[in-house]
């Protein structure tokens, strides 16, 4: 075993492995399911997940607040246990119904999220930091990718849609079960702690308008951070196939997960990578959607975007929550923590809202509005981050 491997780090992560290894398919599922089979107009789709993203937000800050205080394990398992919630989805019959269900269990998901994150940084050092949230991100994601394999395979040998999204509940709850056999450790007096505390950035007050400047840009990037729903539907419509509209996701699925991997593992100034080659990459992929739309490029172009979002996301996914591990004390990371899902989280609530109005008159308008966004939570990130005292 890797030095910086232990049991939790790999129990913390498997169970994310199996959560998504459930959830994804559901995730990728819902517009299809919800516009193509529920008949729901695409304004609907974009409201079902900017709600299950905002009021996740304010979960998600909830659940890391209370995850300081009554244990990180506990926070973690509560959340996860609801998360089948989503699965359920798969038993509605009508497109409100089925947007209930999947925002219930979306919820339950944020509020787990911080939590969980939080109780794998008590299992870092200071060289292991990056290499432990890569590897996290690379199980998520790749649990992720495998269930829409699945999801491909399913759909190529006729599986109804509402029944690939009903047995979901089954790695989900097992998911569950793996985060009962992780040992919490005492954050007090612990050793890692107080090397931790030892960098002279992590609580210096000079920062503090910097960090201000970071959550800002979150912010403003989670209004570019569409569901990537809207491109499975594009592809899916486009192509007049479900499964390549699902193979995009799969697309998008591996590359955040080798490309976060691979970042973790990289020794990169933290700030200047995650806004040029997490914000503004994220950017560039996402014009490239748009342009390819306008012009009729076709799947491959398409896929070609996806990937490259994919690789943006992937280097955010592991560097926004090892930066925050850098800049807060170690009691108050599961509050970093939700900070960051809640900013994250009140963008892509009004962002999805406006993709999907956009959307609905044309994918182009939509794509281009997300293109722009991110660009400049790109700059905020990189003039914010120029402020911060330290090697980040």
């Amino acid at each position: 075993m890797a030095r910086w491997l232990n049991n939790n780090i790999i129990l913390i992560s498997l169970s994310a492995f199996f959560s998504d290894l459930g959830y994804q398919s559901v995730l990728a599922s819902l517009p299809v399911f919800m516009v193509l089979v529920l008949h729901a107009p695409v304004y609907i789709f974009g409201i079902t997940v900017a709600i299950s993203y905002g009021l996740g937000s304010v979960l998600g800050y909830l659940g890391g607040r209370l995850s300081d205080r009554y244990g990180r394990r506990r926070i973690s398992i509560i959340g996860n246990a609801l998360i089948p919630l989503l699965s359920l989805t798969g038993l509605s019959s009508g497109f409100y119904e089925a947007a209930a269900l999947f925002s219930s269990g979306w919820l339950a998901r944020n509020f787990r999220t911080p939590a969980r994150r939080a109780l794998l940084s008590d299992e870092i050092t200071p060289k292991s930091r990056g290499r432990v949230f890569g590897f996290l991100n690379a199980l998520d994601v790749g649990g992720g990718a495998l269930s829409i394999i699945l999801l491909i395979l399913l759909t190529y040998l006729k599986v109804e849609l509402r029944y690939i999204i009903l047995i979901t509940i089954i790695p989900i709850s097992f998911a569950t079960i793996l985060l009962l056999f992780v040992k919490e450790r005492r954050r007090v007096h612990h050793k890692r702690e107080r090397t931790l505390k030892a960098e002279p950035y992590r609580n210096n007050r000079s920062n503090n308008g910097a960090y201000i400047g970071v959550i800002i840009a979150t912010s403003l990037f989670g209004f570019s951070l569409y569901s990537l729903g809207f491109p499975i539907l594009t592809i899916a419509q486009s192509t007049s196939s479900n499964a390549l509209g699902f193979g995009s996701y799969l697309i998008f699925l591996i590359a955040s997960a080798l490309f976060g991997f691979y970042i973790g593992s990289r020794r990169l100034r933290i700030i200047n990578t995650l806004g040029i080659l997490g914000y503004i990459l994220s950017a560039a992929g996402t014009l490239l959607l748009a342009l390819s739309y306008l012009y009729g490029l076709g799947a491959v172009a398409m896929y070609i975007s996806i990937l490259i979002i994919g690789m943006a996301v992937g280097t955010i996914d592991t560097l926004e929550p090892a930066l925050i591990t850098q800049l807060v004390p170690r009691a108050q990371v599961g509050k970093g923590m939700g900070s960051i899902t809640a900013a994250r989280g009140l963008g892509l609530f009004v962002g999805n809202i406006i993709m999907g109005v956009l959307y609905y008159y044309s994918p182009f308008y939509s794509y281009s509005y997300a293109t722009i966004v991110a660009l400049a939570g790109g700059a905020i990130l990189l003039i914010s981050g120029s402020a911060f005292k330290g090697n980040i």
